[in-house]
């Protein structure tokens, strides 16, 4: 029981690590998204 209430909490720390990690991952890629954007932007500007 003890191992099973062990496994529990790894796998539920490594979900929620899972989830942190996916979310800067998003935010990365949302911010580039953004600078692709100001750049065509500008360009559409010239």
């Amino acid at each position: 029981m003890k191992k099973l209430i062990a496994a529990m909490g790894i796998l539920m720390v490594v979900g929620l690590t899972g989830c942190n990690t996916m979310r800067g991952m998003g935010q990365d890629v949302e911010r580039g998204g953004e600078k692709v954007q100001d750049a065509a932007t500008r360009q559409q500007a010239k």
